[in-house]
């Protein structure tokens, strides 16, 4: 949960991209990344194998300012979407404030989207949460490939209740910044 100072004034949030392997998680934060000015952003760290996958995590952390007379901080990290890597997942979601769930839009994926959703609501549970209790939204990347499934397909398949979900090309930054606002916020009402 949110780490509240109130001696410092000073707000910490955590928001992790979780979703399936290559599905554009780490795309996203460097996108982040290399569109804020460096005052905002700290730096960003990949731990990455040689096929460029993300082996542990990728953290980014946000100074968004103050919000009502906090300073307000995000930090943003992704999980691995290879199975292999749960334990890593799941530490990761540790101490969780939101999420984006970044589903890989192309029709050979959806398997891994449904199979990388169950694991994330799983993990949730070994922390008591569920997704009612924590804020997220869904992010459907890679919408400039060639064979992918409908937004209606996967609005019908992963979105059940009709959270917040939004189309992205992630390398483009097309819907990347609108998907962070989303979740920032939906954290931030939570909050008060």
């Amino acid at each position: 949960m949110a780490l509240i100072n109130y001696a410092s004034r000073e707000i910490n949030c955590k928001i992790v991209y979780y979703g399936t392997g290559l599905g554009g998680k780490t795309t996203n934060l460097e996108y982040i990344h290399k569109q804020l000015a460096p005052g905002i952003r700290g730096e960003m760290i990949s731990l990455s194998t040689e096929t460029e996958r993300t082996l542990f995590f990728d953290f980014l952390p946000l100074d968004l300012g103050s919000v009502q007379g906090f300073k307000t901080k995000f930090s943003l990290y992704t999980v691995p979407g290879q199975v292999e890597y749960n334990a890593s997942r799941k530490l990761i979601l540790n101490g969780v404030d939101g999420i984006v769930f970044v589903a890989d839009s192309q029709t050979d994926k959806w398997q891994e989207n449904l199979d990388s959703l169950q694991n994330m609501v799983e993990n949730l549970a070994e922390y008591g949460l569920t997704l009612d209790s924590v804020p997220y939204v869904l992010q459907y990347n890679k919408r400039d490939l060639p064979t992918i499934n409908s937004f209606e397909e996967l609005e019908g398949g992963l979105n059940p209740k009709g959270i917040p979900s939004f189309e992205a090309v992630a390398m483009e930054g097309s819907g990347v910044f609108a998907t962070l606002k989303a979740v920032s916020k939906a954290v931030l009402n939570r909050l008060s």
